[in-house]
């Protein structure tokens, strides 16, 4: 059973775009790995803004009141689009896919393990929303281990009306830029945070925040899974973490495997090859455990 196999499908979390991976993607290649990534609907390449972002002079008023062009947006049509990757990665690694979610993104690889537990090898959440069976995002970013999140300060309006959570990272408002660096890029150089946040959209369809988590002990639940712990996370505060550990060991049985970097909430950029190296770990031992299980071949010869 070739390592060189193994793909990994890398999901990118709220606001952010596939980009996200840029660092992490020639690592795991580099050590054999397929890494794909895509641009989730209603991000990146499919991200629509409203039109009072554009206008100048700037209207932040009007900004914030708008509706959202992707207030339609469904989680569904989220997971369905990583289950199309996972297809395609599962068609030329044998099956043998890692499938990785940061942050907001948890949401949806779970509802992808859930579809196509048969297809993962194993199921990575980074600072990822990994809520039980029927809690939503929202509810858990509202649970008291999430109190001390800062990544709620930023949003902009009110979501309920607007049909989205809404961002302004292309602010050039000094305490909102730093209240953003903080949030998502604490320990990421000036430079890098500067880029990372000029590849951010502004709207998250509320549907994501709300859509609730369906994972079951008989789909979900076979997929070992695994959980990277951030530390120093100001957008996923290690409480909220280790609370959506515990909530989905109780729930669904077995034992996350849990994983800890020293780290803001975005590992890929300011620590690529640690990252890398507690995934490209995952993928050996998940590989190593599937040839284990694995039947063996007994070959029988007749001696005359």
């Amino acid at each position: 059973m070739s390592m060189s196999k193994a793909a990994f499908v890398l999901v990118h979390g709220g606001w952010h775009n596939h980009s996200a991976w840029n660092k992490v993607t020639p690592i795991l290649e580099a050590q054999g790995f397929a890494a794909l990534t895509l641009d989730l609907p209603g991000a990146g390449v499919n991200a629509r803004a409203p039109t009072s972002l554009g206008r100048r002079p700037f209207d932040p008023a009007a900004f914030a009141a708008e509706q959202s062009p992707i207030a339609g947006l469904t989680q569904r049509e989220r997971t369905q689009a990583v289950v199309a990757l996972i297809k395609e990665a599962a068609s030329f690694s044998d099956g043998k896919v890692i499938l990785v979610g940061h942050s907001a993104g948890g949401m949806t690889i779970s509802g992808v393990a859930e579809q196509v537990p048969n297809l993962i090898l194993a199921v990575v959440y980074i600072a990822g929303f990994m809520a039980p069976n029927g809690m939503p995002l929202l509810a858990m970013l509202q649970h008291e281990t999430m109190s001390s999140a800062l990544s709620p300060r930023l949003f902009v309006g009110d979501p309920a009306s607007i049909g989205a959570t809404r961002i302004n990272a292309g602010s050039t408002d000094e305490a909102y830029r730093s209240l953003l660096k903080a949030s998502f890029y604490g320990d990421v150089s000036e430079s890098e945070f500067e880029h990372a946040a000029s590849q951010l959209h502004c709207d998250e369809s509320n549907a994501g925040a709300l859509a609730p988590s369906e994972i079951t002990p008989e789909r979900f639940g076979t997929v070992p899974r695994h959980y990277i712990r951030c530390t120093r996370d100001c957008a996923v505060p290690l409480p909220g973490q280790d609370h959506m550990i515990a909530m989905v060991d109780g729930a669904i049985g077995g034992k996350t495997i849990t994983h800890t970097l020293e780290s803001s909430h975005s590992p890929f950029l300011s620590q690529p090859a640690n990252l890398s190296r507690i995934l490209i770990d995952i993928a050996v031992q998940s590989l190593a455990e599937q040839s284990a299980d694995a039947p063996q071949v007994v070959s029988i010869h007749e001696h005359g």
